[in-house]
């Protein structure tokens, strides 16, 4: 099976340039349907699904590859070597922003810009490190997603999106983890949440825009600074968004500042 297939891409737009979207924990290409459609006149823009998520196919799914993002981030560099990329823009959103800050640095020339929406180097606190959760509280986090799948988005999703004043957002992202297969939801909250990154920032050689929301309870302006501060020469733009989802919850935003980057 092509990766195109596995991956259930889709490839729209007029430009030369290519921009690949990928998605965060839970979620799958269509949290992108908001902003890819504004850069379809200057760009080829290519949705896909992790092996795991939305319509990829799930029987190629593989818990010893994908026990570390990296695993994902080859599948990353196999779609773009697939489709030919070749100086794109990678767009990700939470753990793909670290998705694809791996595939940078493996596959140099593959992007020539990154936009890194929501990222997080790593979750868990560290000394004088800051990630937002002590081990205790991820955990638990884990714990609770093991034992009730179901009940654990219920209650995570909309406070992952934020926006309690549209609760039509928390619950289109509840429908989301709940429509993910239980077992690789366990797997990928894992590896996400468990996952450290920090010493992969300094090898990011392409330029990098960071968008961060005035408010995260997943990835707070702290974790967002600390991203800023250990890419060289990256920008870090602050929304005037709440949430971890600003791609559905603010995605004017979000366009405006990408517009501007690339």
């Amino acid at each position: 099976m092509t990766a195109t297939a596995r991956n259930n891409v889709h490839v729209k737009g007029m430009g030369e340039k290519a921009m690949l979207f990928a998605h965060g924990f839970g979620c799958d290409q269509n949290m992108w349907r908001f902003v890819a459609p504004a850069f379809e006149a200057e760009f080829k823009t290519i949705l896909f699904d992790h092996v795991g998520a939305g319509g990829s196919d799930l029987s190629a799914y593989n818990p010893a590859k994908y026990s570390t993002l990296a695993g994902y981030a080859d599948d990353v560099i196999e779609l773009g070597q697939e489709l030919g990329l070749n100086g794109s823009v990678f767009v990700g959103h939470s753990v793909s922003a670290m998705i694809g800050v791996l595939a940078s640095i493996k596959a140099p020339g593959m992007f020539s810009r990154l936009v890194l929406v929501g990222p997080s180097a790593r979750y868990i606190d560290d000394g004088e490190y800051k990630g937002g959760f002590s081990a205790a509280q991820i955990s638990e986090l884990l714990e609770f997603l093991e034992a009730n799948h179901m009940g654990w988005s219920a209650q995570m999703a909309p406070a992952i999106m934020g926006n309690a004043d549209r609760p039509e957002l928390g619950e289109e992202l509840t429908n989301s983890f709940c429509r993910t297969d239980p077992d690789i939801a366990k797997d990928f909250a894992r590896v996400t949440f468990t996952s450290d990154n920090r010493a992969d920032l300094s090898k990011v050689k392409s330029p990098t825009l960071i968008l961060q929301c005035s408010e995260d309870i997943i990835a707070s302006t702290e974790v967002g600074e600390f991203v800023h501060r250990a890419i060289p020469g990256s920008q870090l733009v602050v929304l005037d968004a709440t949430g971890h989802c600003p791609n559905l919850s603010a995605p004017e935003a979000v366009i405006s500042a990408m517009r501007a980057f690339v």
